[in-house]
């Protein structure tokens, strides 16, 4: 298991190094963001299992290595390891398109737990901008495209179109709906989700001449693949 270590502080990169070693993990080391973009794109003994990212790095910043990799169609997990523990940080890397998140300091047997999690989901596509056709939606900018109009939405009509999106494709009920964009506690009216469906369609079909959000009768609501 070959794994990139970018991280600034050569004592714990080292130790890092030396510590996964024993547990079986191959391991690279690299001291700024820039190089690291570089080792991660197009070193030529080939892709990386995963990928431990410090956030504070020079050259590039963690969050900005992350967003190109993806950018770049590079899925490889990448796990950010950081000492920055504010849940803001940790959603900006998540939406960013990390796919886990480890705070300094912090047991080597988690991290090598976390590594092992993350190597065996293996490295699906994982866009950091989510697409239908021409809709787009950035998670991290919290902008909505249609073409190249962009689309002023709420916080709540952004989390729906979010979640619709990432399930494409699919019928999803109104009970999924609420659990996910509201809560799984919500105790208002179901019948909300409707009125945030509306709300949608006004922004992102309605001016545009589209029927991207379909109603399946019996079934709830889906997003067209084709948006």
């Amino acid at each position: 298991m070959r794994v990139l270590v970018i991280e600034d502080e050569v004592a714990m990169a080292e130790t890092i190094r030396d510590g996964l070693g024993p547990e079986g993990f191959t391991v690279d080391l690299v001291h700024d963001g820039a190089e690291g973009l570089w080792t991660a794109t197009e070193r030529p003994h080939g892709s990386y299992d995963a990928i431990v990212l410090d956030i504070m790095l020079p050259g590039l910043s963690g969050y900005e290595v992350c967003r190109q990799l993806r950018a770049r169609e590079v899925w490889t997990p990448i796990l950010m390891l950081t000492a920055k523990d504010g849940e803001y940080d940790q959603a900006d890397a998540l939406d960013l398109g990390a796919d886990d998140y480890l705070i300094k300091p912090f047991s080597f047997v988690v991290l090598i737990a976390h590594l092992r999690a993350l190597i065996r989901r293996g490295a699906p596509q994982r866009p950091a901008v989510l697409r239908a056709g021409d809709l787009s939606l950035d998670p991290a900018e919290r902008r909505v495209l249609r073409g190249d109009t962009a689309v002023s939405v709420t916080p709540r009509e952004f989390a729906l179109l979010e979640f619709l999106m990432r399930h494409r494709g699919q019928a999803m009920t109104k009970t999924a709906i609420i659990e996910n964009v509201w809560d799984a506690h919500f105790d208002g009216d179901p019948n909300i989700v409707e009125v945030y469906i509306g709300y949608l369609r006004k922004k992102i079909d309605h001016p545009f001449g589209r029927t991207a959000i379909e109603t399946v009768r019996g079934a709830g609501y889906r997003l067209a693949d084709e948006g």
